[in-house]
């Protein structure tokens, strides 16, 4: 089969379109021919040999696919060949075939088209579980989410203002994706290139402070996020783009009961990602089904131009998702 292939480790011109072994369905697992991937943050970090696949997934990038089943393994119930369906894979989905386990498997709902639900299954869970199971998001409560235009930030304000809408909604963007963050549904938009985001938050809030900030820099920002949250605020923290370590003053922590909550999806085992993604299809999927939700893609590419999809990531040049096609 067809499929995206690496060397070495490094820039994304490592990235080459090859031919490898097909994937075999093992217990409880399907094959599905993939119509179309999506890039993830966490490809371009595999890519540069900073984050490796947990054992026994494929080694080759992609971490959400939609297609069409292809091939049962033993034990699987539930699905027959030739359904579309969208899921989770550990790895694989930059290739023409991809094995999934039948318990992560969604089907897509009539409306959506392959590339729509490729969007689907990695940063609009990846949103729900943090913002809505972690964290514990209540209606009326306020909520801070970084990273702009990115998948799972613009998937969270849809969500929230989807599921909850007295949800208060403040979203830090860079400079020339305030209007487009503002238009998605955000309550206040903060640029961070030109604003300190906890001094705009403690303004916005009357310096109450919010109860649920959505992170994915890490180390950067973990004092001004502190900062930031209310009596009794959730911090979770779901990427490290802003490094790994920092220090903090533990004693406003403890007066003010703040929680810091790390979470990764990925590594997660296969019964509690069976769970998440249950409890998802159940809340979140007739959202798309009924037509409330519309995955936001930035732009489709062929997986011949996977090189340049990554570009664009690392660029941040996207507003929402970076899909490609087989």
């Amino acid at each position: 089969m067809k499929a995206v292939l690496q060397d070495e480790y490094g820039g994304a011109e490592v990235l080459q379109v090859g031919e490898t072994e097909n994937p075999v369905p093992g217990k409880h697992q399907v094959v599905v021919k993939v119509a179309a991937t999506s890039v993830n943050r966490a490809d371009i970090i595999q890519r540069e040999g900073n984050y490796n696949q947990p054992p026994g997934d494929s080694p080759i990038l992609g971490l959400e696919v939609a297609g069409v089943v292809d091939e049962l393994g033993a034990g699987v119930m539930g699905f027959k060949t030739g359904e579309r369906v969208m899921c989770l894979v550990g790895g694989g989905g930059y290739a023409e075939y991809a094995s999934a386990y039948a318990s992560h498997l969604m089907k897509i709902p009539k409306s959506m088209s392959f590339e729509q639900a490729a969007c689907v299954s990695e940063t609009y869970i990846t949103a729900y579980l943090n913002v809505f199971t972690i964290a514990c998001l209540k209606d009326g409560e306020t909520v801070l989410l970084h990273g702009g235009g990115g998948g799972v930030n613009t998937s969270a304000i849809q969500l929230c203002k989807t599921l909850m809408p007295d949800v208060t909604v403040l979203v830090t963007a860079s400079t020339g994706k305030t209007d487009r963050v503002r238009a998605l549904g955000a309550d206040h938009v903060i640029d961070y290139k030109t604003e300190d985001f906890a001094e705009a938050v403690r303004t916005f809030t009357s310096k109450k402070g919010v109860d649920i900030i959505l992170d994915h820099i890490g180390g950067k920002y973990l004092t001004q996020n502190l900062k930031s949250l209310a009596v009794g605020g959730r911090l979770v923290i779901i990427g490290l783009m802003g490094g790994a370590k920092s220090e903090i003053n533990l004693a406003p922590l403890m007066v003010k009961r703040q929680q810091i909550l790390g979470s990764v999806l990925r590594s997660r085992p296969v019964d509690e990602k069976t769970r998440i993604t249950e409890e998802f299809s159940q809340n979140v999927l007739p959202l798309f089904a009924e037509g409330h939700i519309k995955p936001l893609i930035h732009q489709v590419l062929s997986l011949e131009e996977v090189a340049e999809a990554h570009r664009i990531m690392e660029a941040s040049a996207h507003f929402g998702k970076i899909v490609l096609t087989l």
